[in-house]
């Protein structure tokens, strides 16, 4: 009966559902999002591929090794197309990577594609760990300090944020491997090994976690505790909260924490790069198998296909953590799904 109304009438019997979504103001805001990412997505990955073009020595040197004859070198070269000018080379990567064909890497016979493929769950896993590792901590520590200000949770807090936000990363791994793998036997591992449980996993990651989420905590509680603290000290719905009889501990956790977070996602949508970039070097001290220890290897080879396919999934987690972090904003805050409808 439908389809016979439908083609009286013209009309698809799902329309009004797909002007509705059409018309979504999240839909709208994605869209523009994911338009605006193509440009960056592409000067990302020229810069990279211009850079690494820019390095002295001879890609084909670097695959094959010192020993190979300038014969080997030569065919080697014209094989892999490596004695193309660059922006042919460049070009005809760009039009594989627009089809989804990232390429092959030049040192072995696999696609790229099938080497991020394997390598991805791993930078994933780590990330979403250390992550896990930063909430748990630092929501809690801000919600403290911010309760108590100075006071000696606070004070003490202070402290050693500054301290976890200022030490490097590779140099806090050193210091952690030290100490639990060296000094306490082994109660951490200091270098990855595979493991087919859950449990084993969690443990060979957790110690590489730790050391992306120590900085991570430091800033996070920081920036927390003091938003939590305008929200007390300035908001007029603390006012009225507390002429309702609420607490200041109820205000803080029910209504300030979830203000707070719309600034907090804010901050983590701006240093996912930064992560990702800490990941590259966590991965290559532990020696975890991740996409940033092949990144490091592929530069090193002067591997460009996979170099290139690398940087481009970076970027694509970047915009995509970014669009993820506008969307969440009008679910705490439904005020801001008020005036994008009005925009």
């Amino acid at each position: 009966m439908s389809a016979s109304v439908s083609a009286q009438t013209g009309r698809w019997p799902g329309g009004a559902f797909a002007r509705r979504l059409a018309s979504s103001p999240a839909l709208r805001v994605s869209g523009r999002r994911l338009l605006s990412a193509i440009p960056v997505l592409w000067g990302v990955t020229l810069l990279s591929f211009l850079i690494l073009n820019a390095l002295p020595g001879d890609a084909a040197v670097a695959l094959l090794g010192i020993n190979a004859t300038p014969a080997e070198i030569r065919s080697f070269s014209i094989k892999l197309h490596l004695n193309e000018p660059l922006w042919t080379r460049y070009g005809h990567w760009l039009a594989g990577a627009v089809t989804g064909n990232l390429g092959t890497s030049l040192a072995s016979p696999q696609s790229v594609a099938s080497i991020i493929g394997s390598r991805l769950p791993v930078t994933l896993e780590l990330v979403l760990y250390a992550l896990v590792i930063t909430f748990i901590v630092s929501i809690p520590l801000a919600v403290l300090c911010a309760r108590w200000p100075r006071g000696i949770v606070d004070r003490v807090c202070l402290v050693l944020s500054m301290a976890s936000i200022s030490i490097a990363p590779y140099v806090l791994a050193l210091l952690l491997v030290i100490l639990f793998a060296v000094k306490m036997n082994g109660f951490f591992p200091a270098l990855y090994s595979p493991s087919s449980s859950i449990s084993g996993n969690l443990y060979n990651f957790t110690l590489p976690s730790i050391v992306l989420a120590i900085p991570l905590i430091g800033f996070y509680t920081r920036f927390l505790r003091a938003d939590l603290l305008d929200q007390m000290q300035s908001q007029d719905y603390v006012v009225t909260a507390r002429a309702k009889g609420l607490s200041d501990w109820q205000i803080l956790t029910r209504h300030a924490l979830r203000n707070s977070f719309i600034g907090l996602l804010t901050v983590i949508g701006l240093n996912l790069a930064t992560l990702i970039g800490a990941t590259v070097i966590v991965e290559e001290i532990f020696s975890l198998p991740g996409i940033g220890y092949e990144l490091l290897q592929a530069i090193s080879s002067r591997n460009v296909p996979v170099v290139e396919g690398i940087v481009l999934v970076f970027g694509i987690a970047v915009v995509l953590a970014n669009l993820l972090t506008d969307l969440l904003y009008g679910v705490l805050d439904p005020r801001i799904r008020h005036v994008r409808s009005r925009s």
